[in-house]
């Protein structure tokens, strides 16, 4: 008798010895999509910009409101392009969905200077206490 039930325990066992991957598979998928909901992507101004380079550099933040000024001095906004007089609509828009993002102009250096202080001015108009600040080409 006790040599049957070694044999039996021993033996094939059946389902109870297999190992349930379900749960763990859920937790897998539960993290992944949570990783994907708080990722924080960065944002490109939609043209390709030259960027003079400086010696005083600080990092900004992704969550910043990109406006780009490529070399034929055209404005951009979220990869869209923005007459001049259409940026403060633009800006007080998106400011609207990012209220404490700060406003970093990438501005080419064969863009116009002109076209960078007015644009620097109506930002200023609009919100009086924003900090601007420019891009520069990282090292």
């Amino acid at each position: 008798m006790a040599r049957r039930k070694r044999q039996s325990m021993a033996g094939g066992g059946g389902a109870e010895d297999d190992v349930n991957l379900t749960p763990m598979l859920d937790v897998v998928f539960i993290l992944l999509i949570f990783f994907i909901v708080t990722a924080q992507f960065i944002k490109e101004p939609g043209v390709d910009i030259v960027r003079p380079e400086v010696d005083n550099k600080a990092i900004a933040k992704p969550l910043a409101i990109l406006v780009a000024i490529n070399a034929d001095s055209q404005i951009y906004i979220d990869k869209k392009e923005v007459a001049p007089e259409e940026v403060s609509f633009t800006l007080k828009q998106m400011r609207e969905d990012n209220p404490r993002g700060k406003i970093v102009i990438q501005a080419d250096v064969a863009s116009e200077a002109e076209v960078l202080v007015d644009l620097m001015e109506t930002i200023n108009k609009i919100d009086g206490a924003t900090v601007i600040d420019v891009s520069a080409k990282r090292d």
